[in-house]
């Protein structure tokens, strides 16, 4: 499969990549600053665009089976809205070149019914959170609402806390629901939307992944 890679930079982003080629992709990286991105790899071009940008992105897509996207959670007060503002680039350029499947980070306090959390979750952690990161959090709301009025085929994968341990391969996850466990490594995050790509029930869905 021919995949391009949004924010391959990032804490998410460069452990897709790694994945990706790992499972034997073609793989495009799309990145503003191409020497922040270490890895070399016969099968990963590296290209300078700008993922906020659909006229930037569409050149890139001409050849691409599938998008994934570590575009995420940036700083509260970060102007750009790089989440929904990527959203809406990705989405603009597959419908002008015919991609259809596209997979994305997301997180856990978005989803608001409270499905598969326990009460501590619901009641005080997540009201919590919102609080504090509501603009973060408003701007993944946007992107999912971009995605979810695209009629791509999109999955959102939503983790909980991540951190920077060394990733196991493996996770837990479940349909429209919170993610069952409280934490999960970047490096699993990617593996899950890696493994999402060719998993068609969870298109259309946001999908609680954990450790």
């Amino acid at each position: 499969m021919n995949i391009t890679v949004l924010g391959a930079t990032g804490g998410v982003g460069k452990h897709l990549v790694s994945h990706a080629l790992a499972d034997g992709h073609q793989v495009t990286a799309v990145v503003r600053e191409p020497a922040r991105l270490a890895v070399r790899h016969q099968r990963l071009t590296v290209v300078r665009g700008d993922a906020l940008d659909a006229t930037s992105l569409k050149p890139f897509l001409e050849t691409t089976d599938a998008v994934l996207s570590g575009i995420g959670q940036a700083g509260r007060k970060d102007p750009l809205r790089p989440a929904s503002t990527s959203a809406r680039a990705a989405v603009d350029a597959m419908s002008a070149t015919g991609v259809r499947r596209i997979v994305v980070v997301s997180a856990a306090p978005l989803n608001r019914s409270g499905a598969g959390q326990g009460f501590a979750t619901r009641k005080v952690a997540s009201p919590l959170l919102w609080a504090v990161l509501r603009e973060v959090y408003t701007d993944l709301e946007r992107m999912e609402r971009v995605l979810g009025e695209s009629g791509l085929d999109w999955t959102a994968v939503r983790p909980p806390k991540l951190d920077d341990r060394p990733g196991t391969g493996g996770y837990r996850h479940s349909l429209e629901s919170g993610p069952p466990g409280a934490t999960i490594a970047r490096a699993d995050v990617a593996r899950a939307m890696v493994d999402f790509l060719t998993a068609p029930e969870t298109f259309g869905h946001a999908v609680g992944v954990s450790r």
